[in-house]
C-alpha cells in the first residue's frame, strides 16, 4: 500500500510495458489505484505536457529516444502525486546532453510537484548537480 500510493520509481531501464502506448504507461498505477477514467485522462494529459511528451501519447515506448522513454518513467513515476521517487541510475543509458536534460526535468518537476527525488547513481555529473549527496562505501554512509 505505501509503495503504491506513496513512492514513484524510476529505473535505468525505463521499465515501460512495450505493448503499451506512452500514455497507457502513464496511466496505468492510476489504473491500479482505481482512480475514475476521466480523472485519469486529465491527469495524464497534464502529466505528458508537463514532461513535453504530450505529441507522443500514442506511440509505443520502442519508437522513442532513451531521454523521451525516460521522460515517460518520470511521468509514471509522478502521476500519482508520491511524497518520494526513487530513482536508480536514471541517466546511466543516457548520453552526457540527454543525461542533463533528464536530471533538470526531474528537478523541475519534483519542485512543482512536491515530491523529493533520491537518485542511486555512480555518475559524478549527476552528483554535483543535486541538492544533497550522502555517499554509500562498503555499506557504510560517509
Amino acid at each position: 500500500m505505501l509503495r503504491r500510493d506513496a513512492l514513484g520509481f524510476v529505473f535505468q531501464s525505463f521499465n515501460l510495458v512495450p505493448v503499451m502506448t506512452v500514455a497507457e504507461n502513464v496511466d496505468y498505477p492510476l489504473f491500479l489505484a482505481g482512480v475514475p477514467a476521466a480523472e485519469r485522462r486529465e491527469r495524464v494529459a497534464a502529466q505528458l505536457a508537463a514532461v513535453g511528451l504530450q505529441d507522443h501519447a500514442h506511440h509505443r515506448p520502442d519508437a522513442l529516444s532513451g531521454g523521451q522513454r525516460q521522460r515517460v518513467a518520470i511521468a509514471r513515476a509522478l502521476i500519482k502525486r508520491p511524497r518520494l521517487v526513487i530513482a536508480d541510475e536514471p541517466t546511466a543509458s543516457l548520453d552526457s546532453h540527454t543525461a542533463d536534460q533528464v536530471l533538470d526535468l526531474m528537478r523541475e518537476r519534483g519542485h512543482a510537484e512536491g515530491a523529493a527525488f533520491v537518485i542511486a547513481t555512480h555518475d559524478s555529473r549527476l552528483t554535483r548537480r543535486c541538492d544533497r549527496m550522502v555517499a554509500l562505501l562498503d555499506g557504510r554512509i560517509q
